[in-house]
Order: C-alpha cells, then structure tokens, then sequence
C-alpha cells in the first residue's frame, strides 16, 4: 500500500472541524437559527478537556452535550471552544478542544459528522506504516467509477492504473 504522505484523511477531518467551528462561533454571535440544536459528544479525559470532578466521575469516557435551550457564554477559539451549561441545577463551564469531538448532530435538519479521535488516527498512521490497515477499503479503480451501477466492479481489486478523461462524466 502506498504512503499518504499528503495526509488527506487530516486535511479532511480539519477541514470538518472547521465547519463545526463555524456552526458554533455563528451561534455564539447570533443563537441559534430556527429551530437548529446540537448535539456534541466529546472524550471527557481527552487532552485539553476541562470538566469539573462530579461530571468527571459521572462520565469517565465520554460526555454528549445539548446546546438548545440554556447554555451561556459561548466562547469559540481555534482550537477549542467554552460554554456554560447546567447539570442537575448545578452550573458548570467546560471546555473542548476540538480534537476530542467525536461527534456533532442537528436533528432539526438531519445533518450530523463523525470525527475519529486522535488516538484512533495515530493507530491507523502507524497501522498505515507498517502495512497492516487491512481494514481500510480498497479504492475503486476510475472504470468502476465511472459505471457505479457495476456493484461488482468495486470489488474487484485495482489491476493498474487507467487514464480516464473528464468529458466520460459529463453529461450530454
């Protein structure tokens, strides 16, 4: 297997992040739209994260937080953002580094992304290395894609390379 050393599956995931970081610092600036709420599940002991001990305790892996109706002083920053939220009538501020999401929703449009957290995307890299990431799809060879409704060609192992020119996905 070839090495990535482009990095594209970081570029992606980044780039993500980076819509999440957007969602959030328009909600900080303006609330939020309609009837837009999110759901954002996050490690609770990953780097970075601040939690007081009780939520700690309460959830020792990880937390799914819901900013709908009451949270205060939403405060996004590159890397992380703050809020305030109240569990059990108690107040409290958390902080999240965006590289502990492991997920955002907004049922009210359906629209949700899953990230991998930082450990799991340092197994795959070393996996990746070491030519063990067996479990990674293969990628379809530009013909089955060109035919998706071959089903049967995506599954074929890539034979060699095959130039495909762009006017083939055009339509006519």
């Amino acid at each position: 297997m070839a090495i990535d050393h482009i990095r594209y599956d970081v570029l992606t995931r980044d780039a993500l992040r980076g819509v999440l970081r957007r969602v959030l610092s328009d909600a900080a600036a303006h609330g939020l739209p309609g009837e837009h709420h999110f759901f954002i599940t996050f490690l609770s002991t990953a780097e970075g994260v601040k939690l007081s001990p009780r939520l700690l305790a309460q959830y020792p892996d990880e937390m799914t937080i819901i900013l709908q109706h009451q949270f205060w002083d939403l405060v996004v920053h590159d890397d992380r953002f703050e809020v305030g939220l109240s569990f059990g009538g108690i107040p409290e501020r958390l902080v999240v580094p965006f590289s502990a999401i492991k997920s955002f929703f907004d049922p009210s449009v359906q629209f949700g992304l899953q990230f991998e957290t930082a450990e799991a995307a340092a197994e795959n890299v070393v996996d990746a290395v070491e030519g063990t990431a067996a479990n990674l799809p293969a990628s379809p060879s530009p013909a089955a894609l060109a035919a998706p409704d071959k089903a049967e060609d995506l599954a074929k192992p890539n034979e060699g390379a095959e130039v495909v020119r762009l006017d083939r996905f055009r339509k006519k």
